[in-house]
């Protein structure tokens, strides 16, 4: 919470900065009655006009404030407000385990880590339950697996487009060969993923998901002996013993193929959910498990007649839309009992699967943050699991200054590193016992409790509805106390604020007028996955395992805002919604790809946003104003006044406030955000000047939090909701997400979920009220020069120069927040000044607008 000098007050507590301003107020005057009475006076006017004020917000934070962290129960509360009680023992792990594999002997297990900042692998002894080795890797990603006589062991080399091979003595890796596929990432798109061992040991299975291809590797000679094209993305392959098949999981394609092991030549194509990933065949060879990441399931292939012969439901709950992400399957040594790792879910199915076309579920156990692969200890029976989130969410605090944390930046990106959790074999009374913590842990399994929602469903489904017009303005980055740390009526530390008031003036304005969020938190980590869960409510697998990859710089093209399927998640994008439930839309630079020239229209991205993207509106690009972006918004809404048809959802993209750092030329920081500021600002007066301004809702947000440091939790960041039917100089604590606020959109437009976490996230009711206030905004002129630029021989300068502005997250964010920290500080961490509005300290309550 905030230091008590910050602290949030009601009418029976004054601030402290009142009771010391006033008390040398008094002393001044001691030698005056008369001033001793105006004093007092003023005082009281004060303190009065402050109860007026609150009592006008209707005490939103009277509740007790929820944060991420430990909560009653031994429970851990994370940022979407789901929560975490991990079964079994846990070791840490590298970031983003994806993978693991159990020699032959059973006494090691080698997980294999492919995150931002380090990819390594990490050896743990099972017997002792230690990591007695970590490997450091120049790249990998998924693939990992013993040969028969667990003397040597093959893992994908990722973007280094090859398979390494390891020696295995006594415990330990040694790196003895690596066998290209082809030349390293750019030359060669090939990304070496999932792989598999023949059992002769003398042939390994590999594929390469960016170039489509499966290769077959002669490990005798050394070399790539066949490779044959594939018919989509291909996730992770399994040789067959009784088939003599090579089975490979299409991950954008719904398919798995099944391949001749000499030739590569396709033998067979079966349909199956969307997503397919994980693959596991019976030990008599009758049935293939395929993991359905985007569908809740698991398909269960008949392999006598090569037909989906069963399909298991995951999800907590019958019928729920997509978010569990069952991404991960193991058999149990008698081959009787499956586990489902179900990342987004946090948790594992557990299904009796003894009998064919029977199969039967057994409960939930609770797992780590988004567990990526599990496996059975076939000595003991134990479930060993990989999650790749670890076990709760966390502060940056120490972010993007060096040497303030042992020399360690805290980049959100590389900050969560993943568990092996060791969970005793599932008997009858753990599994009710989990199952229970699971459900508990999971708001998609149990409704949200002590929010009124029947003001959102009057108002989004009344006749005729008094909001009908939404506009969600997405911006880049930010963290809450970066812009408003500063802001004394809510939880921030100031000593974080780079943009405060004085930078962004119409932020804070809004934010005093009508509700100040302080306790709302992205779903995303980075905008890869950012402006995912900004459209959809949720980030499919394959966003979740690659941008890592991407984002540490070792490979990988930026796909994730449109234009590749496999991002997509099953139900679509927030537009699809729209046009399911026919209601009308229109994207500004969101997912669209900008004209190429002054005659040249932007273009939709996704299908359902051809022709609903504004034509002339720049979506990223940073030599554009946010400003002129308003003004080419204004073009069109004035045309929509005129013919009265403006559409009910409009998504309006203002990404300057990501700032080129200190780039030659460049705008500075600053003054990139004071733009950015201005923008929001003149947006929203001209909505409430409108004559839509009466029947709207404007909200405000960020697409992750990644650009900085946060004393709470780095998801933490920005929010603003705006409306006639929004509270007016209000204060609201509840806990809110990324998702929330889209279900809080869905109510008003008459919208279903799109995924788990919207049906289940809490709404923002609690900052609407029954009762319309029309009075409209008034920008705040900008406080600082926004033409401002990057003086020659500013910090970071060559750095800047060197990164890649032209698309989103091309450049190191890591990177790029120290050079906006010094750039702004200075080289030596000190807390800003302390910034007192002057109308407070002559004793003048101003009024907002």
């Amino acid at each position: 919470m905030a230091r008590s000098a910050r602290r949030i007050y009601n009418g029976e507590h004054v601030p402290p900065a009142f009771n010391r301003r006033f008390s040398k107020e008094q002393t001044r005057n001691q030698q005056s009655f008369h001033f001793q009475e105006m004093a007092m006076t003023i005082r009281m006017m004060i303190i009065l006009a402050l109860i007026l004020r609150i009592a006008a917000s209707q005490q939103l934070y009277a509740q007790p404030v929820s944060l991420p962290g430990p909560i009653a129960g031994g429970r851990t509360l994370l940022p979407n407000g789901w929560s975490l009680s991990p079964a079994g023992k846990h070791l840490p792990l590298g970031e983003l385990p994806l993978n693991m594999a159990i020699s032959p002997d059973g006494r090691l297990v080698v997980v294999v880590n492919s995150g931002t900042e380090r990819q390594e692998l990490t050896v743990i002894n099972l017997p002792s339950w230690r990591v007695v080795q970590r490997v450091p890797l120049h790249r990998s990603w998924l693939g990992i697996g013993f040969i028969p006589s667990g003397k040597e062991l093959l893992v994908s080399g990722g973007n280094d487009n090859s398979v390494l091979r390891f020696a295995v003595n006594k415990q330990q890796l040694t790196l003895v060969d690596s066998i290209p596929l082809g030349k390293p990432w750019p030359e060669n798109h090939i990304w070496t993923s999932g792989l598999c061992i023949h059992p002769s040991g003398t042939m390994a299975y590999a594929v390469g998901q960016e170039s489509s291809t499966i290769y077959l590797i002669d490990l005798k000679l050394k070399n790539v002996n066949t490779s044959a094209h594939l018919p989509g993305i291909p996730y992770t392959t399994l040789y067959s013993v009784k088939h003599n098949v090579v089975y490979v999981s299409i991950w954008d394609s719904k398919a798995v193929v099944l391949l001749d092991p000499q030739t590569l030549a396709l033998k067979a194509t079966i349909q199956v959910d969307d997503h397919p990933c994980d693959l596991i065949e019976t030990q008599d060879g009758r049935r293939l498990f395929v993991a359905c990441a985007n569908s809740n399931s698991v398909d269960v292939i008949d392999l006598d007649n090569l037909v989906i012969g069963e399909r298991l439901i995951c999800s907590l709950v019958p019928g729920a839309p997509e978010g569990s992400t069952t991404n991960a399957l193991a058999l149990s040594p008698a081959g009787d009992r499956l586990a489902v790792a179900n990342a987004d879910n946090n948790c594992l199915a557990y299904f009796d699967i003894s009998k064919p076309h029977e199969g039967r579920s057994l409960g939930f156990i609770p797992t780590g943050w988004y567990p990526t692969c599990v496996r059975f200890d076939s000595r003991t029976g134990d479930l060993l699991v990989a999650s790749a989130k670890g076990l709760a969410s966390a502060a940056n605090p120490l972010g993007p200054e060096p040497g303030r944390n042992n020399g360690k930046v805290q980049y959100i990106g590389s900050m969560f590193s993943g568990v092996l959790s060791r969970i005793p074999s599932p008997t009858v009374t753990n599994l009710a016992r989990w199952s229970q913590a699971v459900y508990h842990n999971s708001p998609a399994a149990e409704p949200f409790a002590g929010v009124d929602t029947s003001l959102l469903h009057r108002l989004g489904s009344g006749m005729p509805p008094a909001i009908r017009h939404i506009f969600y303005v997405i911006k880049e980055n930010r963290t809450y106390d970066q812009v408003f740390g500063d802001m004394v009526e809510g939880n921030g530390d100031s000593t974080l604020c780079l943009f405060p008031e004085m930078v962004t003036p119409n932020q804070h304005a809004l934010a005093r007028a009508f509700v100040l969020l302080d306790n709302f938190y992205c779903d995303a980590e980075v905008s890869a996955d950012g402006h995912n869960w900004s459209m959809a409510a949720y980030a499919t697998d394959y966003t979740e395992k690659t941008w890592p990859t991407s984002y540490g710089g070792r490979g990988g093209e930026y796909v994730y805002e449109g234009g590749t399927p496999i991002v997509y998640p099953s139900a679509g994008y927030l537009w699809d919604d729209c046009l399911r439930n026919g209601v009308s839309y229109r994207s500004y630079g969101e997912f669209a790809r900008n004209g190429s020239g002054p005659n040249d229209s932007a273009r939709g991205l996704t299908p359902a946003l051809e022709s609903h993207v504004a034509p002339w509106y720049h979506g990223w690009d940073l030599d554009y104003s946010d400003v002129e972006r308003v003004k080419d918004w204004e073009r069109e809404f004035v045309e929509y006044e005129r013919k009265g048809d403006l559409p009910a959802l409009e998504i309006i993209r203002l990404p300057n406030d990501h700032t080129q750092g200190t780039a030659t030329g460049a705008l500075t920081p600053r003054a990139f955000v004071a733009q950015n500021d201005l923008a929001v600002g003149m947006l929203v007066e001209r909505i409430t000047r409108s004559p839509y301004w009466k029947k709207s809702a404007i909200f405000v947000v960020e697409d992750d939090a990644q650009n900085g440091p946060d004393h709470v939790d780095a998801h933490r960041s920005t929010a603003l909701v705006v409306s006639p039917y929004v509270r007016r100089h209000a204060v609201d604590h509840h806990m809110y997400s990324t998702s929330g606020l889209i279900r809080t959109m869905e109510l008003l437009l008459g919208l279903p979920p799109m995924s788990q976490f919207d049906a289940s996230a809490m709404p923002m009711s609690a900052a609407f009220i029954n009762t319309a206030d029309t009075l409209p905004f008034s920008h705040k002129p900008a406080l600082v020069d926004l033409h401002e630029r990057n003086r020659k021989g500013t910090y970071g300068q060559s750095e800047s120069d060197l990164l890649n502005f032209s698309r989103e997250d091309a450049v190191p964010e890591e990177v790029l927040n120290r050079i906006l920290w010094y750039a702004i500080y200075g080289s030596r961490f000190h807390s800003p000044p302390s910034v007192h509005n002057a109308s407070i300290q002559t004793g003048v309550i101003r009024e907002d607008d």
